[in-house]
């Protein structure tokens, strides 16, 4: 493939953003919960498709892969 083929960055964002916004509109329109992550509070949560939500679990691990490999060393 020559390099002119290649599609930008910006087009692949893009597709993958529009590709999780219909999969979550068919999993709510199927009634099938999803799993949500909430950055702020780092709390992971089951949201059904009426809007509740119910806790799952908090975040493991406050570091990066990266940061935690590099501290083995």
């Amino acid at each position: 493939m020559k390099r002119e083929e290649y599609i930008s960055d910006e087009a692949v964002v893009k597709r993958v953003n529009a590709a999780v916004k219909i999969e979550l509109e068919k999993k709510k329109a199927m009634d099938i919960p999803i799993i949500v992550y909430d950055a702020e509070t780092q709390t992971i949560y089951k949201e059904n498709s009426d809007g509740t939500r119910i806790e799952v679990g908090q975040r493991m691990r406050k570091e990066r892969y990266s940061e935690r490999i590099t501290k083995k060393s």
